[in-house]
């Protein structure tokens, strides 16, 4: 089993940064492909971008490519999320989640066993 807890995220004006960062603890880290996924007010949870385990594939919503960064240190058991661009839309709660199929990056949250607790983001225009 795995714990994970976000941290990182808060209130921003449209157009600024924000990274997200996941904390792991538990088995081992770097059996786990590692997903990020958002959850605004009535809307159902979203895939964001997830990582496997090995960096070798990475897979982006295409609502966030090339604004959004997913990168991970096995080494520390942390996974990031490097938000630029931001926009009102974007406001959500965002999830770290935890795959036990380490290559395969679905989008699809049934994959994802593990999730931590959540950070809020909000976009203000």
């Amino acid at each position: 089993q795995v714990q994970l807890v976000e941290s990182g995220g808060g209130l921003v004006q449209a157009g600024d940064s924000l990274r997200l960062s996941c904390a792991a603890s538990g088995r081992t880290f770097s059996g786990y492909c590692m997903g990020w996924f958002r959850q605004a007010p009535g809307e159902e949870r979203e895939f964001v971008a997830a990582i496997s385990w090995d960096d070798g594939s990475i897979n982006y919503a295409d609502s966030v490519k090339g604004r959004f960064t997913i990168s991970r240190n096995n080494a520390i058991n942390r996974v990031y999320l490097q938000m630029n661009s931001l926009s009102p839309e974007d406001t959500a709660e965002y999830f770290c989640a935890a795959s036990t199929y380490p290559l395969y990056t679905s989008s699809d949250r049934s994959y994802y066993s593990y999730w931590g607790q959540g950070t809020q983001v909000t976009v203000s225009s």
